[in-house]
C-alpha cells in the first residue's frame, strides 16, 4: 500500500469524480445515457451514436472543453445538464471516502479539492452528497481557464491558494494529470487504482496507489489519537 508520512503533509489537493466520488455515474453518462439519448434525437442507431460521440471526446480529450457542459450541449444540441439529472441516483461517493475525510479533518490538514468538473456539475454532485462539508476549500478548474492536465493550472492554482509544492498531497485516478502535478513539482502523490465501482481494479506502477482508503484512515486515525 501507499506509505504516506502525514507529519510532511500540510495541505491535501484531492479530485473528484473516480477519487471522493464513484466514477461509475461519469463513465454511464458519457458512455451509456448520452448516447442513447443522442441517438433518439438524431434518429441513429445507438452504435452509431456512440461511435459519433467517441470521435468527439478523442477531439478534446484532456482539455479544458472536454469537461464543458455548456461546450457538450453546443457540440450535441442536447440539454446536457438536464439529461445528468435523468440518471442522478448514480451519484454516490466512494464506500471509502467518507471515513478518510473525516480522518483528514481531524487530522488539521488543509483540505482542498481540486476538480475538472464544470461549476454546474460540481453543484449537482454536492446536491447529491454534500461532500463540500468535508473539503476546506473546493475549486472547479474551470475559474482558471485551463484543466489539471495543464501546467499553468497548477501555477495559478498555487497563486490563489498559496499551497507549498513539498509539503502537499495530491490524489487523482488520472496518471496524465498526476503525471502533470508531478511536473509542476508536487512532491506526494497517489494514485486511485478503481474509480468505477464497476469496473476492475487497473494496475498502476507509475505512483503509489490504493483501490481503498482504508489503511490511510487508519493511519491518520492512530496519528491523531497519538
Amino acid at each position: 500500500m501507499a506509505n504516506i508520512n502525514w507529519s510532511e503533509i500540510s495541505t491535501v489537493l484531492i479530485d473528484m469524480d473516480g477519487t471522493i466520488l464513484d466514477l461509475h455515474f461519469d463513465n454511464h453518462f458519457w458512455l451509456e445515457h448520452l448516447p442513447l439519448r443522442y441517438s433518439e434525437k438524431m434518429s441513429i442507431s445507438l452504435e452509431a451514436a456512440k461511435a459519433k460521440l467517441k470521435a468527439d471526446y478523442l477531439a478534446v480529450v484532456g482539455t479544458i472543453e472536454w469537461y464543458c457542459l455548456d461546450y457538450w450541449s453546443e457540440q450535441t444540441q442536447m440539454p446536457i445538464k438536464e439529461l445528468k439529472r435523468e440518471i442522478q441516483h448514480l451519484i454516490q461517493l466512494r464506500s471509502d471516502a467518507k471515513d478518510f475525510l473525516l480522518a483528514l479533518r481531524a487530522s488539521g490538514k488543509d483540505i482542498v479539492m481540486v476538480t475538472n468538473a464544470h461549476p454546474e456539475a460540481l453543484s449537482l454532485k454536492i446536491e447529491r452528497t454534500q461532500l463540500d462539508q468535508y473539503f476546506d476549500t473546493l475549486y472547479s478548474t474551470h475559474e482558471f481557464g485551463v484543466s489539471k492536465e495543464s501546467q499553468l493550472l497548477w501555477q495559478r492554482l498555487q497563486d490563489k491558494h498559496g499551497f507549498d509544492c513539498d509539503s502537499t498531497l495530491f490524489i487523482d485516478d488520472s496518471i496524465e494529470i498526476l503525471k502533470s502535478a508531478q511536473q509542476y513539482g508536487i512532491k506526494h502523490l497517489l494514485a486511485i487504482a478503481n474509480p468505477d465501482s464497476k469496473k476492475a481494479a487497473t494496475v498502476i506502477t507509475d505512483f503509489p496507489a490504493i483501490t481503498n482508503y482504508e489503511p490511510l484512515t487508519a493511519q491518520l486515525n492512530s496519528n491523531t489519537a497519538d
